[in-house]
């Protein structure tokens, strides 16, 4: 089940990705929902102020969103990082999306003293890639996500 946090990642990543506003279809299918689903969730952040949705447009994430991203992101490559680096999990972006819509801020934060986070986070997280630049992560991993 995804979260607001999780759909507003998926927007966050596909602006900057397409340079504008995220279609529903391409949320959806970042997500693995239905366009329904997405449509659903997306009223929801419109209504609470963190999302404008234009129809044929698409969506753009308002200032508040794009905080919220931002942070929601950040909480990933925690996760992603701390799996990968501390723990050695082989299936770490798998896990890291299991565990990211259960992980607190607490927890975060915690595990971000264990790792050796840069400042860049989570700018360094690409797009086009779905991965962070920083990880030092072979091509079998990449083609198994």
């Amino acid at each position: 089940m995804n979260t607001q946090d999780q759909y507003l990642k998926a927007i966050y990543l596909i602006q900057q990705q397409e340079d504008g506003p995220a279609s529903t279809g391409a949320i959806a299918d970042r997500l693995e929902v239905s366009p329904a689903s997405a449509n659903e969730m997306i009223g929801k952040l419109e209504e609470g102020g963190l999302a404008d949705h234009e129809k044929y447009k698409g969506v753009s994430l308002t200032e508040e969103g794009i905080l919220r991203a931002s942070e929601s992101l950040q909480t990933y490559c925690i996760i992603e990082r701390f799996l990968h680096e501390v723990l050695e999990v082989e299936e770490f972006r798998v896990e890291a999306r299991q565990l990211e819509s259960v992980i607190d801020e607490t927890v975060a934060e915690r595990l971000d003293t264990i790792i050796d986070r840069q400042d860049c986070c989570p700018d360094c997280f690409d797009a086009e890639t779905d991965a962070c630049e920083l990880l030092d992560v072979g091509v079998e991993s990449e083609a198994a996500d």
